[in-house]
């Protein structure tokens, strides 16, 4: 993946997870409402998850200057995004969230595996190649 499309792809990440973390601290109840839930009996819990995802916004957007360097940023995030939905699932299946609320998954987690998994995979090159020059 070339650097430019790296940086570019963790601004876009950054900057939706900071305005995701905002509607969510902000307007907690609205996501549900859009799925067609219940709002939820504890609304504060659902703010401090918008919180967490508005500083991993802060991350990628760090992690955008240099995607190569700070890959461990980029990996910890595409770990985030891969346990959200794996935790999604076992809650719709289980009947403790409705199907509906997948459409934060998918905005949230799916689309950015592949560019994640892109970054991670160039960073894994550039430094397998630095190690097999002996630099």
């Amino acid at each position: 993946m070339k650097h430019g499309c790296m940086k570019h792809a963790l601004v876009g990440a950054g900057i939706y997870n900071i305005l995701f973390g905002i509607l969510a601290v902000i307007w907690p109840n609205s996501f549900f409402e859009l799925a067609g839930m219940e709002v939820p009996r504890y609304p504060f819990l659902w703010q401090c998850i918008g919180m967490i995802v508005g500083v991993y916004g802060l991350g990628y957007l760090a992690a955008s200057r240099d995607p190569i360097r700070h890959w461990p940023i980029v990996m910890v995030g595409l770990l985030g995004k891969i346990f959200g939905p794996i935790g999604f699932l076992q809650a719709a299946v289980s009947g403790s969230i409705s199907w509906s609320f997948g459409f934060v998954i998918l905005t949230n987690d799916l689309i950015w595996w592949i560019p994640f998994s892109l970054i991670l995979l160039s960073a894994w090159r550039h430094h397998r190649n630095l190690a097999t020059s002996g630099e």
